[in-house]
């Protein structure tokens, strides 16, 4: 079977640069953001071996793996693993949107 490859969606890619970018202008260093960046990059390469790992969401297959203070929702064929966005746990849930 060939390995899922992760692709982002332009949605997800925005959250996260916001997010990183959040934690950059808060703490005037990137050392938190680029640990932060890290940790969901080790985090969401679990999903390629496991994409079961989430739970399954109001939406059919779209499944939340929480990592942290986030939840990153996503999709998964045969041969990948879409991320559609990345919710910061802490914010206003009517505000999430998925797709």
């Amino acid at each position: 079977m060939a390995k899922r490859k992760i692709v982002w969606s332009h949605r997800a890619r925005i959250k996260l640069a916001g997010i990183l970018d959040f934690y950059y202008q808060r703490n005037k260093s990137k050392a938190y953001s680029k640990k932060l960046y890290r940790e969901l990059q080790k985090s969401i390469k679990l999903l390629i071996k496991q994409p079961n790992l989430g739970l399954k969401t109001d939406i059919d297959s779209v499944r939340g793996f929480v990592i942290g203070e986030y939840i990153v929702f996503y999709e998964y064929t045969k041969t990948e693993i879409i991320i559609h966005t990345i919710w910061d746990c802490r914010q206003n849930p009517n505000d999430l949107k998925i797709k």
